[in-house]
């Protein structure tokens, strides 16, 4: 699904509110999500899953063209968790609250 995708369906799933309002609402979401990150912090949605930060080193790359080695700085990257729901999902075991033996 894409971002244009995510608008319309949400759109139709609630009538009362305008394309345009929907679109302000997941572009809220979205600088929210990248507001928190960007200052360090961590953005988790229960049942969904948890998006924070992770720090990598620098390193020599390989420009893949020409083979030739370029430095790479350290830099923060997104990262993403699934939380417990949406791993049982994807892994057919949906409802299964049943605890562990």
């Amino acid at each position: 699904m894409i971002r244009s995708e995510l608008i319309q369906t949400l759109a139709e799933e609630n009538p009362d509110l305008g394309l345009p309002e929907v679109e302000r609402i997941v572009d809220l979401f979205f600088k929210e999500i990248v507001d928190r990150l960007s200052s360090g912090g961590r953005v988790e949605l229960r049942g969904f899953g948890a998006f924070t930060t992770r720090a990598r080193d620098a390193r020599t790359g390989r420009n893949p063209r020409t083979g030739e080695q370029v430095p790479v700085s350290a830099k923060r990257v997104p990262y993403f968790k699934p939380g417990k729901e949406m791993r049982e999902r994807l892994n057919g075991k949906a409802g299964s609250s049943s605890p562990r033996p």
